[in-house]
């Protein structure tokens, strides 16, 4: 039997493939002024007060695991390269700002010499100044030409919402400069009978990938004169741009590079991200050009207290009378409640839609009982609101109308809100440079502020906040992508060839692996070569083989049954788990039973009910080994990373209670299999070694799947994924290695680089797994160390301490410092098979309810 621990929905996985071998929003007036006066400012408590005050009464300190005092930091100014233009800096200076800081104006000379160049600063440090600054001075010079547009820049921003923000900040900065420079926003909310004014007239023109992919490229002789004239491409938040998602946007950059160049544009790319580790790196492998860094941040920084805050055990009991924790959500509900009391100004990060409105609502109901004024002064923020209702809530944050929001990562990027008190993160956002995204959302004007993490019950959380140092002595994490990825680089190929027919000599733009793809898609009957070129072949558009953003297949829409009112909408892979039949749904605060399932049809059938459980799909797998690209010894066993494919069931879902987390009963399920073809990391352990380790057979399959569980829950410690972008499973005797096996793999098509990161770090992350299960206080295993809210075996058989012991023999043949293995640059050699693009996706998770894109379609 194989215990899995799987993203849940897997897509239909392609046919089998063959490869040769923070945001800021404009801080810039922030750089002197605050936007709260003295007398506020001197009136507001510390930070340690406030979490003094959050500390006080029965069993609240005990919470508290760690605390970290990051000192304020003072700035370092500099004067801007003499080539940025008078009217540039004036402008500046109207804004607010007499001198850049040091990092800013080290930005702008880079860019000035012709260079692409990543800054990689704090969240409020000014990043959107620095790319600025040249790029206004390159679009004045260029309004002087005798067209009146000389010179055009091109800014890319993950959500629309930053796009629109951003906008609005460069029409105020530039507003001294005249008609010279004239910004506009071109995506899929742009009427229609504007797009040709932006196409002809707008020198600056904000959109997303997935407007470029779709609108623009596709379009590119209506852009010419935009094409021929664009000087820089500015890429707001790359950091963004990782696993699936991140490289799609690296091969649509590559089709814009080529592009330019057929106009004989070669422009420079300036991009911004948070602080990241090798920035220099991660920006090569998006753009496929070299890359300055400037990760040196000279802004001041107020003080910053960051405490770690455990949620105590209950009295429940959850599967195998495992102990249950206070939920992150009631936790942080009632920080939000008691930091709206103090008067403090606040936002709750959550992960999911559902988390942020359940967490405003607990909130409110509190507040109501102590003055009913009060809740209407905590508020929900996450995508799906209108964007009038998102600028509403942003107003009333910024004037104080609102004290409390509870929000997704839809407020991460791209909202410029100061004078905050408080940021309480409602589980580890899954990587170290979203924390600290999230943590600077407070004190953004240099003033003091307080930061909690508050853990969820499950290995990695807890993990961190007993390990401090994981999070405040470690740099951020490396971001994966791997644009090599053949079920993302054949769609973008047959774009390209769509765009202007594809010849050789664009092959090494496109990557080693292109050259492979060409005669498969030609195969397929999606290519066709003539003469010296490849030609696209078929009447409808090449980019609609291909979401960027992974969806992958029709989404499936979800109906209310009586009025037969489409409510939203849910991605092709998500259906198995998130709207099979009996599951419940959410949507605007209100709450929905799934009565059917039609997948033919991709509707999901639902009506409004008030259920006191949410539900959580179960699936049992197996897994194939296709083919071994790396194998290294450790001790007697074996380290691999290779192709997998993958098999996985939706077979039942779990009911439980919405605040406890209490498991209320299991419901059987009639859904069909799925196969996934994608990227893994396993490793295998001997007799010898299970000897050691006093491994018996009776408690071998509870070893290894304890085991699996535990180092699915660590890897977004050591790679940008989210828990819900892998997956697992651990079979006692595996047919393909004969061995015991553990299986860790990427669940996307084609991999995603995860799975590759994992073989990478394998010594670091199975020993921070080992110390995760071994630290953990419960007796047999809890979702603090070893269970998995979604395993598909029911978390049964898992043996805590068999795991501990294994691992620990694992590890003690493990080479130093780690495997010999490729340069995470590029992927290793892949399987063999054929390729048909059109189907790549993002998985959803099987560790919780993954929070919904708050991105726009185009």
């Amino acid at each position: 039997m194989a215990f899995n621990h799987l993203p849940a929905g897997v897509h239909d996985a392609l046919g089998p493939l063959s490869v040769t071998p923070v945001t800021h929003s404009m801080p810039m007036a922030k750089n002197h002024r605050s936007d709260r006066s003295s007398a506020d400012t001197a009136s507001r408590p510390s930070p340690s007060t406030v979490l003094d005050r959050l500390a006080s009464g029965p069993s609240r300190a005990s919470r508290i695991t760690h605390t970290e005092h990051l000192p304020p930091r003072a700035g370092r100014h500099a004067v801007w390269p003499d080539r940025i233009r008078s009217e540039v800096i004036a402008a500046v200076q109207a804004a607010g700002i007499e001198h850049p800081w040091a990092h800013q104006a080290r930005v702008a000379e880079h860019a000035l010499d012709g260079e692409s160049v990543i800054v990689a600063t704090g969240t409020a440090s000014g990043k959107s100044l620095a790319y600025l600054a040249p790029v206004l001075t390159a679009l004045l010079e260029g309004s002087e030409a005798p067209n009146g547009r000389g010179a055009t820049a091109l800014y890319l921003a993950p959500t629309k919402a930053l796009a629109a923000d951003q906008r609005r900040s460069v029409k105020e900065l530039s507003q001294p400069l005249g008609n010279a420079v004239r910004p506009a926003v071109y995506d899929g909310d742009t009427p229609f009978e504007e797009r040709e004014w932006v196409r002809q007239y707008a020198n600056y023109v904000l959109t997303n990938p997935d407007m470029l992919h779709r609108g623009i490229l596709p379009s590119h002789p209506r852009w010419s004169s935009f094409l021929r004239a664009l000087r820089y491409v500015v890429i707001d938040e790359c950091h963004t741009y990782r696993g699936v998602f991140g490289s799609h946007v690296a091969q649509v950059l590559r089709r814009l590079r080529r592009l330019c160049a057929r106009y004989g544009a070669s422009p420079v790319f300036l991009l911004a991200s948070a602080t990241a580790a090798e920035p220099s790196v991660a920006a090569r492998r998006l753009t496929g050009l070299p890359v300055v860094e400037v990760a040196d941040d000279a802004s001041p920084r107020g003080e910053l207290v960051f405490a770690l805050w455990e949620p105590p055990l209950t009295e429940l009991h959850g599967e195998k009378g495992a102990p249950v924790r206070r939920t992150a959500t009631a936790e942080t509900a009632d920080l939000l409640t008691d930091l709206t009391v103090q008067g403090m100004r606040s936002i709750s990060f959550v992960r999911s839609r559902r988390g942020a409105e359940l967490i405003a609502l607990i909130a409110q109901e509190r507040l109501a009982e102590i003055d009913r004024s009060l809740a209407r002064r905590v508020a929900a923020y996450r995508g799906g609101y209108l964007p009038e209702e998102r600028r509403a809530l942003e107003s009333a944050l910024h004037s104080g109308e609102l004290l409390g929001l509870a929000a997704t990562t839809a407020l991460e990027l791209g909202v410029d809100i100061s004078g905050l008190d408080a940021v309480v993160i409602s589980g580890y956002p899954g990587t170290r440079a979203s924390l600290w995204q999230q943590a600077g959302r407070a004190g953004r004007s240099g003033e003091g502020a307080l930061a909690i993490l508050v853990a969820r019950d499950d290995p990695l959380d807890t993990f961190l906040v007993h390990h401090p140092e994981a999070l405040f002595d470690q740099p951020v994490e490396s971001t994966v992508l791997d644009p090599d990825n053949p079920y993302v680089l054949a769609p973008h190929l047959c774009a390209a060839a769509s765009e202007i027919p594809l010849t050789d000599e664009d092959l090494d733009l496109f990557g080693p692996a292109a050259a492979g793809l060409l005669p498969q898609l030609e195969a397929a009957k999606l290519l066709r070569r003539r003469t010296s070129a490849w030609h696209w072949t078929r009447r409808e558009r090449a980019v609609d083989l291909t979401d960027i953003r992974g969806g992958g297949g029709s989404p499936v829409q979800v109906v209310e049954a009586g009025t037969g009112r489409l409510l939203g909408t849910v991605d092709e892979g998500a259906a198995h788990t998130a709207v099979h039949e009996g599951a419940v749904h959410l949507h605007q605060g209100r709450t929905y039973l799934v009565r059917k399932l039609d997948l033919e049809d991709s509707v999901a059938l639902v009506e409004e009910a008030s259920p006191p459980y949410s539900t959580v799909a179960r699936d049992t797998t197996t897994i194939a080994v296709l083919e071994t690209d790396v194998e290294v010894p450790w001790g007697e066993g074996r380290l691999c990373y290779g192709s997998v494919e993958v098999t996985n069931q939706v077979v039942s879902f779990l009911r439980r209670r919405v605040i406890t987390g209490e498991v209320l009963g299991e419901t059987k399920l009639d859904l069909p299999p799925r196969t996934l073809r994608t990227r893994a990391v396993w490793w295998t352990v001997t007799e010898d070694q299970l000897d050691a380790a006093r491994i018996n057979p009776e408690i071998l399959g509870g070893t290894l799947h304890a085991a699996e569980h535990a180092s699915i829950g660590m890897l977004p410690l050591f790679a940008t994924c989210d828990r819900w972008d892998i997956g697992g499973v651990s079979v006692p005797l595996h047919p393909d290695t004969l061995l015991p096996t553990v299986f860790v793999y990427d669940g996307h098509p084609g991999g995603a680089g995860f799975a590759e990161r994992a073989f990478h770090t394998a010594r670091s992350w199975l020993t921070a797994t080992r110390q995760a299960i071994a630290s953990c206080e419960c007796e047999a295993g809890c979702p603090s160390c070893i269970q998995s809210p979604k395993c598909g075996n029911g978390n049964e058989p898992l043996h805590k301490r068999g795991a501990v012991r294994l691992l620990t023999e694992l590890l003690r043949a493990a080479p130093e410092p780690g495997p010999e293995v490729p340069d995470q640059k590029g992927p290793v050699s892949r399987g063999a098979g054929s390729v048909q693009p059109g189907e790549s996706g993002r998985v959803r998770s099987d560790l919780g309810e993954p929070p919904a894109p708050d991105a726009p379609d185009g």
